[in-house]
């Protein structure tokens, strides 16, 4: 388990929250998963804790709670440099808990998001404390099986390796429920792809990748589809352009595709020290190894990691309208198949103070989480009519073209002024003052998070103001430097279909008194600027998805959002077994003598979800012309519509959290990086 925030924030206590577990005095809350909540606790001598406690009906579950006992007793055996080590637990508890040290710090792929990659000796201390990690655990007879840039944190005091929450023993005892695929595209070993084999050597490889990612800021084998990452690391050779050549030739030997040709955690640990003490200018030991004493101080002398404070820890927690400025604070608890909650936590300015006008509003946080095996799906959130709580249903979300039908003057359009909000409006845009904006508020949140966490970018937290004057709902992200351009462009979407669709229900719900019908997502810059850069902007009368003749149609950037690899266990055994029908159907055509074209040996048929707009959109790059022809395409796009309406809602039947009902056809003209659509459609449920 594992949870991270930003910059060492602790948010303040709610109603109902414990004011002691255990030996623990609660000071506030550290995040809220799908399996419990994470508090900021401190000892008798101060010392600072992270206790995760489950939720009830988790804890009334006997299957659940057998599970946290025996992964208590697998982190409890895992004892090293470099991890976060559980310091207590009570898994009979009417409540059962664990603790951890706290370990504040960014993750890695926050830290490269918001500073790019390690360099110097920072980077070689990384590869030495995490392999020296893993030594560690596998010598305790465990494998990590989910070794991933979210899961380092960089501590001032060097890297520690987090979540065991699908970890699984040597012996063979598995923490995770049979027959799901654990880990995430990119970081999963080929064996286990190939076999479902999950070992130490499956370890070493996400390793290799990990260090890779660290040096370069690139994933080594790539993004896009599932299983398009799944075919380079299981074929291709990585791209470790940038890694220094003393620590590439370890990676190399790590990323050996057969597992047997693997470098060990305990080598690379020995081999990566090495390389650091050169970095160091230090002399290694005779036999050519160095002492793990020393192995540890070579770490601490050449990180270089901020340090980071929260007054919070000391002072009591009060209310709070303090800028935000997004930064990542990690509180790490280790357990096997117990939530990670990824936070986005406040932080303020040199002076403490925020502007009275500013947009960044009251101090606010959400969680994303992810739990092992067949709980590994973040929570969808929907609220149609009611805001005040989430949907029991989220596909209930999906609202019609024009919900405000028959809605005579609604908000915003009663000044008859459809502009493009100013910079001006969002500085003067301020906090949630009211329960209805509360509520709406907490909409907008739940349903981007859960849109985000789909694709791993729940680190950029919305934070969601009101300008009532200009009848606007103001959405804001970052600052965070060196963020992907695509990244960007899923905010800009998810915040314009989650603010326009709580609008839109508001204005249904309470036409003459909800004042609220525009909306607008900025981002703000991170080199200081106050003038904050506009991605969207529009009005919820209009209308919240694109139709043409009355029917959903998708577009580029859902395109370009599905390409993005998911997290969702869900979704990638979905994708996966539709991806193999869709092709096989097409190719059953061919041959049936139709006169089609084969698409050539390297244009894979590509399958993604869009969370977004909740659409299944499939693609293929035709580089020989085979779907140039209306025929052709009127071919292709049958055989899609056919075979994905099937699948999904077969998942929509059998899983209540199943929302994707759309898809859209997609073709990539050879190179060319602009998609031209065939097709889309909704299925029946």
């Amino acid at each position: 388990m594992s949870t991270a925030g930003l910059g060492g924030r602790v948010q303040p206590t709610r109603s109902g929250d414990p004011s002691r577990i255990g030996p623990y005095r609660i000071i506030g809350r550290l995040g809220a998963g799908g399996m419990g909540t994470v508090h900021a606790g401190l000892t008798s001598d101060g010392l600072r804790v992270a206790v995760k406690v489950i939720h009830p009906a988790q804890a009334e579950d006997p299957e659940f709670r057998a599970r946290f006992r025996r992964e208590v007793q697998l982190s409890a055996r895992v004892q090293g440099p470099c991890l976060v080590p559980l310091i207590a637990a009570d898994p009979e508890a009417d409540a059962p808990w664990l603790a951890t040290m706290y370990a504040p710090g960014l993750t890695l792929n926050q830290h490269v998001a918001n500073h790019g990659p390690l360099t110097g000796g920072t980077l070689y201390a990384f590869a030495t404390g995490t392999a020296q990690a893993l030594a560690a655990i596998h010598l305790a007879g465990v494998v990590h099986r989910d070794v991933k840039p979210q899961n380092v944190i960089l501590t001032p005091a060097g890297p520690r390796v987090l979540d065991f929450g699908i970890a699984r023993a040597a012996d063979g005892t598995s923490v995770t429920r049979t027959g799901v695929m654990t880990g995430t595209p990119g970081w999963i070993s080929p064996e286990y792809y190939r076999t479902n084999t999950a070992g130490p050597e499956g370890d070493m490889f996400a390793w290799g990748a990990l260090v890779a990612y660290a040096a370069t800021g690139r994933l080594p084998f790539g993004a896009g589809a599932p299983d398009a990452v799944a075919f380079r690391v299981m074929s291709e050779d990585p791209d470790l352009e940038g890694v220094p050549d003393d620590l590439r030739e370890i990676v190399e030997r790590a990323l050996a595709k057969d597992p047997s040709d693997r470098i060990s955690a305990d080598v690379a640990a020995q081999e990566s020290s090495q390389a650091l003490a050169l970095q160091a200018t230090q002399v290694a030991a005779s036999d050519g190894g160095l002492e793990p004493t020393q192995v540890g101080e070579l770490v601490t002398a050449e990180w270089d990691m901020p340090t980071l404070d929260d007054p919070s820890w000391q002072a009591p927690l009060l209310p709070s309208r303090k800028r935000t400025l997004v930064t990542v604070l990690v509180a790490a608890a280790v357990a096997g198949g117990i939530a990670g909650a990824a936070l986005a936590l406040p932080s303020v300015g040199a002076d403490g103070a925020r502007p009275a006008e500013s947009p960044a509003g009251a101090a606010t946080a959400a969680a994303a989480t992810q739990a092992d095996g067949a709980d590994d799906h973040p929570e969808a959130a929907a609220v149609p009519g009611d805001q005040a709580e989430p949907s029991a249903d989220p596909r209930e979300a999906v609202v019609p073209s024009d919900p405000l039908a028959g809605v005579n003057d609604p908000a915003f359009t009663r000044d008859g002024e459809r502009s493009e909000p100013t910079a001006d409006e969002w500085r003067a845009s301020i906090a949630a003052s009211s329960p209805d904006e509360t509520a709406v508020e907490k909409t907008i949140r739940d349903q981007m998070t859960s849109m985000l966490a789909t694709k791993d970018m729940d680190y950029m937290e919305p934070t969601i103001t009101f300008n009532k004057r200009a009848q606007t709902v103001m959405v804001t992200g970052g600052p965070i430097s060196q963020i992907p351009e695509e990244h960007r462009e899923v905010f800009r979407r998810a915040g314009d279909i989650a603010a326009c669709t709580a609008l839109a229900h508001r204005l249904k719900d309470n036409p003459t008194t909800w004042p609220y019908g525009r909306f607008s997502v900025y981002w703000e810059n991170y080199d200081g600027d106050l003038e904050p850069t506009i991605l969207g902007f529009g009005e919820a009368t209009d209308g919240c998805y694109t139709q043409i003749a009355g029917q959903w149609q998708g577009d580029e950037g859902g395109v370009e959002t599905a390409s993005i690899p998911s997290s969702d266990s869900d979704e990638i055994r979905v994708a996966d077994a539709t991806d193999k029908a869709i092709t096989a159907a097409w190719d059953d055509r061919i041959a049936e003598g139709n006169g089609l074209t084969p698409f050539a040996a390297s244009d894979a048929i590509d399958l993604g979800f869009d969370p977004v707009e909740k659409a299944a959109y499939v693609w293929v790059r035709d580089s020989n012309g085979a779907l140039m022809g209306r025929a052709q395409q009127a071919n292709f796009q049958d055989t899609v519509a056919t075979t994905v309406c099937p699948k999904l809602m077969a998942e929509y039947t059998r899983n209540k959290n199943w929302s994707y009902t759309r898809w859209t056809v997609a073709r990539y003209e050879g190179n060319s990086r602009i998609p031209e659509l065939l097709g889309s459609g909704e299925c029946s449920p």
